[in-house]
């Protein structure tokens, strides 16, 4: 099995356009076209990670975080990231980052995070925009149906819980094609008009490439009349954080005491607790200070997070109890979420996840 059977499986259930524009998810060393020996998931790729990954076989680390943000324009040994590019190069182990476009699916990052709460009623918190295109296309009636179940087969109208969504609308397009032309009905030269279904499709724009392969080969015209309308709704399915329910109220102090036992914390910052009890919850793996607002606004009781600066904290303005759990904690389960993706997938090869703690903070308690 190649690198690029396992990053092309990784980039379907979270697309690398999904990134933010200051991340760099995607291959950082290595060859797509290597075939892998084993795959180490961790939440970094460290020094460490590659020295375990030496030594279990594997030369395919998939991590959270992606060891190198910006450009390197020395490659000396100066620091970590430096020392650990060159081990991974010298010992021919691939880098594979997954980081924020795992953040940004509903099924990802925080989706895990809701899972381990055993939050129902779960949504994104922060839905995207302009991440949604459709497409309208004039096909023959009688060549509709083919070209609807193409486009559909190729990833396009979903909307929500609902799949193969489209509008028809019937109506006559007219053409007359020049002696260069080879036109499915009709003669050249001569104006043409033919009865056609308007077809317009929704789709997430990671799919354009698929859904225009499909429609090109399942129509009949050598020329296919199409429009592509970028659209500013916003898309449900992905986004930052994710917004949920408990089964049942707890009260503050029991369900910070849940969530110490199932992040398995020493220590947990958190706003004052107003005595009301805990219902709603909103969660964002690693720095998640940006939505505090935003989980205010969707009505959360708790705001469960990482890296919320001193002055951050008065935001919570007693409308809700921000808790701010720690970085690597809050994101620790993504080295099990991956490697449950990794693994239900590719049944007969060698999966693992990382024996080595990552976790550059300590606390002295």
């Amino acid at each position: 099995m190649k690198i690029q059977d396992i990053t092309s499986f990784l980039e379907n259930i979270a697309p690398v356009s999904l990134q933010e524009n200051y991340d760099n998810a995607g291959l950082i060393t290595g060859n797509h076209n290597w075939d892998c020996t084993g795959i180490i998931t961790s939440l970094d790729a460290t020094e460490a990670v590659i020295d375990e990954a030496i030594a279990k076989n594997c030369n395919l680390v998939v991590a959270h975080h992606p060891i190198i943000f910006s450009g390197l324009k020395k490659i000396t040994g100066k620091n970590y990231v430096e020392n650990t590019i060159i081990k991974a190069i010298k010992n021919d182990i691939a880098i594979y980052a997954i980081h924020t476009n795992l953040d940004n699916v509903i099924e990802g990052v925080n989706g895990k995070i809701a899972a381990m709460l055993n939050l129902v009623n779960t949504a994104v918190l922060q839905p995207k925009n302009n991440i949604l295109k459709k497409l309208v296309v004039f096909v023959p009636v009688e060549y509709a149906e083919k070209l609807r179940n193409a486009i559909f087969s190729a990833g396009g109208g979903h909307i929500g819980e609902y799949s193969e969504c489209s509008f028809n609308t019937s109506g006559e397009g007219t053409f007359k094609g020049s002696d260069q032309t080879n036109p499915f009905v009709g003669e050249k030269g001569i104006r043409h008009t033919e009865k056609e279904i308007k077809l317009e499709i929704i789709y997430p724009s990671w799919k354009e490439k698929d859904l225009l392969k499909a429609m090109v080969e399942s129509h009949p015209y050598e020329v296919v009349a199409h429009d592509i309308i970028p659209l500013t709704n916003a898309y449900m399915q992905t986004g930052s954080g994710i917004m949920g329910e408990l089964t049942e109220p707890m009260e503050a102090t029991a369900f910070l005491k849940y969530i110490q036992n199932v992040f398995k914390l020493k220590v947990i910052r958190h706003t004052p607790l107003s005595g009301k009890m805990v219902k709603k919850v909103a969660v964002c793996g690693g720095a998640g200070s940006f939505m505090i607002n935003t989980a205010i606004a969707a009505g959360a009781d708790f705001y469960i997070t990482g890296d919320v600066k001193y002055h951050e904290f008065f935001d919570a303005d007693n409308k809700l109890v921000i808790a701010d759990i720690g970085h690597y904690e809050s994101e620790q389960y993504t080295i099990d979420l991956l490697f449950e993706l990794l693994s239900e997938k590719f049944i007969n090869f060698a999966v693992l996840k990382t024996s080595v703690n990552t976790n550059p903070v300590s606390y002295f308690v």
